[in-house]
């Protein structure tokens, strides 16, 4: 995650929030990628609070997870610790990965490179991650279309109520092309039955289909597919998350 100050309030409630994506799905993706998970070193990037992590270190897989936010850090480190999982989370920004070539797979879910708001951040990224996967290893990740950015997020406000959480989420233009201002007002229920307000603001953008092809092959990778929306079909103008797997 790429703002640090967002997610205090946030890291408590993502997991609610987070309960319609498919993590299993993600899972059996890298495993046909990379020829199985189990025994192989994967860097989960812009982990969160660990929901992929851990299915991955529990399919076998030897895992570590960076994200920007120590709230969301602390949460993935309390779920792998109940899970008796051993999981290195480390606490850094996606475009200062660096290191020696260990990695068999890495993996930037649930449009986490979203976050990141320009071409430099974006090909940083790449490259940090081309740099530690071994000759042969895969990187998937997925995003945004423009077409989610720059018309179904424009459709808001959006409304949300599970009883204990609710939100009202406004959205707006960015100040650059594909890119989305998001408002968030959240009410929490507590024990005691009253309702606790925070506001978020998040700030996403996203780029081209041809752009990302491109940002991959400047990193030093070889793009393998491109397909959309959870479906091993190619995207078309009413996709709304769009995925690519390259390798080095």
């Amino acid at each position: 995650m790429d703002n640090k100050e967002a997610y205090t309030d946030f890291a408590l409630v993502y997991d609610e929030l987070m309960t319609d994506i498919p993590y299993d799905a993600y899972v059996d993706l890298i495993s046909i990628a990379a020829n199985g998970v189990k025994g192989k070193k994967i860097i989960d990037v812009g982990c969160g609070t660990g929901l992929l992590s851990v299915k991955l270190s529990k399919a076998g897989a030897i895992v570590t997870g960076i994200d920007l936010s120590r709230d969301m850090l602390n949460i993935a480190e309390k779920r792998a610790n109940d899970l008796s999982l051993k999981i290195d989370f480390q606490e850094k920004p996606m475009q200062e990965i660096d290191g020696t070539e260990q990695y068999d797979a890495a993996v930037i879910a649930i449009d986490s490179l979203n976050y990141l708001s320009d071409r430099e951040s974006v090909l940083s990224t790449f490259k940090g991650i081309h740099s530690v996967l071994k000759s042969g290893g895969v990187l998937i990740f997925d995003v945004h279309s423009t077409f989610k950015t720059d018309v179904i997020f424009m459709e808001g406000p959006f409304t949300f109520d599970n009883d204990r959480i609710a939100y009202i989420w406004h959205t707006e233009e960015g100040d650059v092309d594909h890119s989305v201002l998001s408002e968030l007002s959240f009410f929490v229920r507590e024990e005691s039955g009253l309702y606790r307000r925070f506001n978020e603001k998040h700030v996403q953008r996203t780029f081209h289909v041809y752009e990302y092809v491109d940002f991959l092959r400047e990193a030093g990778f070889t793009l393998e597919r491109i397909f959309a929306d959870w479906e091993d079909e190619p995207p078309h103008e009413e996709s709304e998350r769009i995925f690519y797997q390259a390798r080095k």
